[in-house]
C-alpha cells in the first residue's frame, strides 16, 4: 500500500528508545521536561483532570464507542459479516476527531502526494471534491448508473485505475470513496459490488474510504447490505459521527476506524498516529460527553428513522394521487434525502427560481450533485409532516405549471 511521503514516520532516535524501554521495564521516569501544566495542579476549575494527550482521542471515549459498535450499534446487532466483527470493535483502531470532513482531510494526507487522486462518486455530494482540491489532491469522478435501483459502474472504475497505471501523466489513483449509502441517491453498496470492489482495490494496493454516516437510516433497502467497517480484505477507513447519528450537526465527534490487512493497518497507524498528533486530539470537554450522547444514540436514531419513513411513505401517496402524473421517485433505499424525476424539458434552475418567486420554497437541483441530465430536485425526508407535505405540493404545483403553462 502506498502513503504518501508528506507524513514523516522515520526512526525513533536513542533517546525515544531508551524512554520506551523504561516504559516496558516498570520505570517511572521524572519528566523534567514536561509541560503538561495539568499533572501539575494547574487545571481549571472548569477543566478538572489531567489531559491525556492522546492521538487518537480520549482513551475512555474510544473504549465506550468501540463497547458500542461491537454491541451492534444503533440496531443492537452486527450490521457487517460475522466473520468481519467477530471479535469486537478494538478500541485502537478508532480515532476521534471533530467530523468526517477532518477525517477526508486527514486520510488523504495519509494516502496522497500532492497531484495524486482519489475516486469519488457521481452523482454525490460535493464536498469531497473541495476538500481534495484544499489537499492538493485530484477528485476523479466514476459513475453510479439507475435503472431501477442505482449500481455502481465498477467497469469504469477498473478502466480508470488502468489508465492510472498505464499513463504516466495521469494522476495517480491511491483511494476509492464508497458513501454507504450515497447521498442523494441512497443507495447502498450491494454485497456482490462490495465482494468485487475489495478484490479490485486489493490487487491494485488502492485504499478504501466508506462515509457510513447515513447507513442507519434504512428506507427500501435490498437484502443483504452490510457496513464496509470491519472489512479485511483491503485497507478501509470507515466513517461516522454524531452529526447523522443524534441528527445533530452541531455536536461536532467523528471517527476513523482502521481495518485490513495487519501489515496495511499496522503502517497505515504508525502514520496515521503522526497526522492525528499534528492536529491534537479531540477535545476532552467533548470526548467527556461521548458515553453519555452514545447512549441517546438508538432514540436519537429511532426518532429519525420514523420522520424520513413517514414522509417518504407521504411522497408516495401524493405522487400516486397527482393527476398530471409526471413527478416521480427515484428508489431511495437508506438516508435522508430523495431525488425527485420531472420532464427534462422542464429546466432545474427555472424550477427551482420558480419555486423561490411564487412558492416561497426552495430546493437543490440535479446539477449539484451531478446529475448528468436535466429534470431531477433532492428534496430532505427531515422537516415536520405539513411543512414536507405543502413542499411536496408546492413542487407538484410548479411542474404542473411549467408544464402546462
Amino acid at each position: 500500500m502506498h502513503f504518501s511521503h508528506r507524513v514523516d514516520v522515520s526512526r525513533p532516535n536513542a533517546i525515544s528508545l531508551a524512554e520506551l524501554q523504561a516504559r516496558r521495564d516498570g520505570v517511572t521516569l521524572t519528566k523534567l521536561n514536561d509541560s503538561n501544566p495539568t499533572r501539575h495542579g494547574l487545571a481549571p476549575a472548569g477543566v478538572p483532570g489531567v489531559y491525556e494527550a492522546n492521538p487518537r482521542g480520549q482513551s475512555a471515549a474510544r473504549r465506550a464507542l468501540a463497547e458500542f459498535l461491537s454491541s451492534g450499534g444503533v440496531d443492537g446487532d452486527a450490521d457487517a459479516p460475522s466473520a468481519i466483527d467477530a471479535d469486537g470493535v478494538d478500541p485502537d483502531h478508532l480515532y476521534l476527531l471533530s467530523s468526517t470532513s477532518e477525517a477526508y482531510s486527514w486520510l488523504m494526507k495519509l494516502l496522497c502526494d500532492p497531484g495524486d487522486a482519489v475516486l469519488a462518486p457521481k452523482p454525490g455530494y460535493p464536498l469531497i471534491e473541495s476538500i481534495a482540491r484544499l489537499e492538493n489532491v485530484e477528485a476523479v469522478e466514476y459513475s453510479q448508473i439507475y435503472d431501477g435501483s442505482w449500481m455502481i459502474d465498477i467497469a469504469e472504475i477498473e478502466g480508470l485505475l488502468d489508465e492510472s497505471e498505464a499513463d504516466a501523466t495521469a494522476p495517480n489513483i491511491r483511494a476509492l470513496v464508497l458513501i454507504n449509502p450515497n447521498n442523494p441517491t441512497g443507495s447502498y453498496v450491494k454485497p456482490d459490488e462490495r465482494r468485487r470492489l475489495v478484490e479490485l482495490c486489493a490487487r491494485r494496493d488502492v485504499a478504501i474510504i466508506a462515509d457510513e454516516v447515513f447507513y442507519d437510516y434504512a428506507l427500501e433497502p435490498f437484502d443483504g447490505n452490510a457496513r464496509l467497517a470491519g472489512e479485511r480484505g483491503v485497507l478501509t477507513f470507515a466513517l461516522d459521527g454524531f452529526s447523522k447519528m443524534l441528527a445533530a450537526p452541531h455536536a461536532k465527534v467523528g471517527w476513523i476506524r482502521v481495518s485490513g490487512p495487519d501489515a496495511d493497518v499496522a503502517e497505515a497507524m504508525a502514520r496515521l498516529d503522526v497526522i492525528a498528533d499534528d492536529f491534537l486530539p479531540m477535545s476532552d470537554i467533548i470526548a467527556d460527553r461521548v458515553p453519555e450522547l452514545l447512549g441517546d444514540a438508538v432514540s436519537q436514531t429511532n426518532r429519525v428513522r420514523a420522520r424520513t419513513r413517514a414522509n417518504l411513505a407521504t411522497l408516495h401517496a401524493m405522487l400516486e394521487t397527482d393527476d398530471l402524473g409526471v413527478v416521480s421517485v427515484l428508489r431511495a433505499e437508506g438516508g435522508w434525502n430523495v431525488l425527485l424525476r420531472f420532464p427534462s424539458s422542464v429546466d432545474e434552475s427555472e424550477l427551482v427560481l420558480s419555486l423561490i418567486r411564487d412558492q416561497h420554497a426552495t430546493a437543490q437541483p440535479g446539477f449539484f450533485f451531478d446529475m448528468t441530465v436535466n429534470g431531477y430536485l433532492a428534496v430532505s425526508l427531515l422537516p415536520e409532516p405539513q411543512v414536507f407535505e405543502a413542499g411536496i405540493r408546492a413542487v407538484l404545483s410548479a411542474v404542473r405549471q411549467m408544464v402546462l403553462g
